[in-house]
């Protein structure tokens, strides 16, 4: 499966933003699907991701409560909406998929995108 992440940007401290993921092939409700961020000098980090149906969902601490992901299936594109965005939230965000349902690894998702960056400003 190939992935394409876009809606980045830059925005400011409490604005929101809604990030896409758009795979191809049939075969995407096969795949669990995340998200990661990575900010400068810092290793790559889980955000959050969703189980093949859409029904389980899954966040990083530091997210919970602003940050939504979901999925539509018929349109192969995996979202993450962003709410009362923080400076801290600055980064290049990744979307990624995987066949098995260990969501919060990063090993073990075999399929990248190729990064959207998002800036926040304080």
């Amino acid at each position: 499966v190939q992935l394409q992440a876009y809606g980045g940007g830059l925005v400011q401290a409490g604005d929101s933003l809604r990030l896409s993921c758009a795979a191809s092939g049939r075969t995407f409700s096969r795949y669990v699907m995340g998200w990661f961020r990575q900010a400068p000098g810092k290793e790559r980090e889980f955000v959050a991701a969703i189980s093949w149906s859409g029904g389980s969902t899954y966040y990083a601490d530091s997210v919970k409560g602003r940050f939504t992901i979901s999925r539509d299936n018929a349109k192969n594109t995996v979202y993450l909406q962003m709410n009362s965005l923080k400076f801290g939230d600055t980064a290049v965000y990744y979307c990624a998929a995987r066949n098995d349902p260990y969501y919060t690894a990063i090993n073990g998702y075999n399929y990248w995108g190729q990064g959207t960056q998002v800036t926040v400003s304080s």
